[in-house]
């Protein structure tokens, strides 16, 4: 479901927030809701190609700079500002020059790109031909997760359409610029959503992180210099491309700005994408999106996915974006919004999220690989109610020897929900160590009634 498209585009600035629906800014989601959304007519129909035409006309480096300008950054998770990311790419040094989209969409609560690529494929191969315009490249790939054969089938189909328009192969639109774009499906690891670990997969090996230096931008697939880049980096690069950097710039915060997918799911009355500017509450998207189930309360949430610090109702008001986000004590990510009620058992939760880290950590880092085997064992005796006294430091120190001392990101990953729901929830943890049972079973709980005011719910 996305809500997004069923409402205009006004900005944030524009409307002075006078009815939540109205903070929306459908860009990407636009058309979602129409008959056949996905293909190269109905795109056309909404100004499709158009900033192609516009950025073709341009010298590649002033395409790098028009981006930087207008402030996009990566919408993959660390935000990264992508014109600069483009601008890595060294210029005659008698390479191929490669642009890999990272849409092996698999974090936990993350659901954003899929539905993008489902629903409006034809985005992300316009985004394609400008970055490669940009960055002088003749070849582009789209590493997709394998599972979605739905997708795979509609974005092969979106591929086959732009080549018989002209807009992939040789000469596109008589620029002199070709292009040929290769979908590959990948075996549904989560461990190459990790950028080196992607293309070591697109190469036909393992999927695992590559030391670095050097970085893709020097040495990526193939050894050539190579950009990785989000679904949705790309698709949001031909609306401004066609509309402008100072439209983009209208919404948004001056260091986070434009429009961005938030993905609100978990115990919420209207899950869904809510396509808004960055700097939204969450607070804003659950009175657009009717609150939680009626009757419950929120007790905590992820702002980006289970591999970022957890919040509680506490940070309803913090910005959603890079900076609010991160003085705030977690990450942005991929704003993937999970909300749970007070009904959920945080140590349930957390075990859960540990237990996936532990299944698709691909082994290479010794910290990564026996940490997260030993935290789940550790969990799983502490939400049985086998645990002992020193668990809490114990579980707590593992997650400090895997955090920033692991090969990549998903150790950080697993360590944060470890840390945050400590930090938050503590008392939940010795609720189950200390033999009164799960805090969220009223038949065996005595925390249950101490807790009714902070969760608003009767005994």
């Amino acid at each position: 479901m996305t809500v997004a498209a069923e409402h205009g585009g006004a900005s944030r600035r524009e409307t002075g927030g006078d009815h939540p629906e109205k903070l929306l800014t459908p860009v990407l989601s636009a058309f979602w809701d129409q008959s056949a959304s996905w293909t190269l007519e109905t795109y056309r129909r909404h100004e499709g190609y158009e900033g192609l035409r516009k950025a073709l006309a341009m010298p590649p480096d002033d395409v790098i700079a028009y981006i930087k300008d207008s402030g996009l950054r990566g919408r993959g998770g660390a935000g990264f500002p992508t014109g600069m990311k483009w601008q890595f790419i060294p210029q005659g040094d008698g390479k191929p020059h490669y642009l890999v989209v990272n849409a092996d969409e698999s974090e936990p609560g993350t659901c954003k790109d899929i539905p993008l690529l489902f629903a409006n494929p034809h985005s992300l191969i316009e985004g394609i031909v400008i970055a490669c315009h940009a960055i002088r490249s003749n070849h582009a790939f789209i590493y997709l997760r394998g599972e979605v054969v739905p997708v795979l089938r509609r974005l092969h189909e979106a591929v086959r359409e732009a080549y018989a328009a002209g807009f992939l192969g040789k000469n596109i639109l008589g620029s002199g610029l070709d292009l040929d774009v290769i979908v590959h499906a990948g075996a549904g690891a989560y461990i190459c959503g990790e950028e080196t670990a992607l293309l070591d997969s697109l190469e036909g090996r393992r999927g695992q992180p590559r030391l670095r230096p050097p970085f893709p931008a020097v040495a990526g697939l193939y050894a050539c210099p190579t950009v990785v880049n989000n679904v949705e980096s790309i698709a949001s690069v031909p609306a401004i491309m066609n509309r402008g950097k100072d439209w983009f710039r209208s919404m948004g915060s001056e260091k986070s700005p434009g429009f961005t997918l938030y993905s609100l799911s978990g115990h919420v009355a209207n899950p869904g994408q809510y396509e808004a500017p960055l700097g939204i509450t969450l607070r804003q998207l659950l009175d657009m999106s009717g609150g939680m189930r009626r009757g419950h309360r929120l007790k905590f949430w992820t702002p980006g996915g289970s591999s970022t610090p957890m919040f509680t109702d506490e940070h309803l008001d913090v910005p959603l974006d890079y900076e609010g986000v991160g003085a705030a004590g977690s990450m942005l990510g991929t704003k993937a919004l999970q909300c749970f009620d007070e009904t959920t058992c945080v140590v349930r939760a957390v075990t859960r999220w540990t237990e996936f880290y532990a299944h698709e950590s691909c082994g290479k880092c010794t910290p990564c690989r026996e940490g997260t085997y030993w935290l789940v064992q550790l969990l799983r005796d502490i939400e049985a109610g086998k645990g002992r006294p020193g668990d809490l430091d114990k579980i707590d120190d593992i997650a400090d020897n895997i955090n920033g001392k692991s090969f990549c990101a998903l150790g950080d990953g697993a360590a944060s929900p470890i840390f945050s729901s400590l930090k938050y929830f503590r008392e939940e943890y010795e609720q189950h160590l200390n033999g009164r049972g799960c805090p969220f079973d009223p038949a065996r709980s005595t925390l249950w009634a101490d807790n009714d005011a902070h969760l608003g719910v009767k005994a």
